[in-house]
């Protein structure tokens, strides 16, 4: 009798602007896990959650909060940007999102989306 695993993963790799890039997505019963790295390595580990605001119906917000590493401004603007569909499209599961990015621009941050969401397990 075969057993399935709780824990279910997904990865992909691309070269984004000249850089391998690696995706894994795993899923948890309670989270989801994304790590995106272009070092090979975890990087700055951030919590992605959503919230409803109050007296609006339908309407949320995310909150990040960097739990280990550097806690610049563009971290913050680039975990929402790869990762608010996750959270939508899962039920408003929070993410816990590892980055390690050599080079992050507008068109990178585009390509490593696209990556993310062909590793779909939500």
């Amino acid at each position: 009798m075969a057993t399935e695993s709780i824990v279910r993963s997904k990865k992909a790799a691309e070269v984004i602007g000249g850089i391998l890039t690696e995706v894994m997505c795993t899923l948890f019963s309670d989270q989801i896990f994304v790590v995106v790295t272009q070092f090979g390595k975890m990087g700055t580990l951030i919590s992605v959650t959503q919230h409803n605001v109050a007296n609006e119906i339908g309407k949320s917000t995310l909150s990040t909060k960097i739990l280990m590493g550097k806690d610049e401004p563009l971290i913050h603007v680039y975990a929402k940007h790869l990762v608010t569909f996750v959270c939508e499209e899962s039920g408003n599961k929070p993410v816990l999102l590892a980055l390690a990015l050599k080079d992050a621009n507008l068109e990178s941050i585009k390509s490593i989306k696209q990556l993310i969401q062909s590793c779909r397990l939500w």
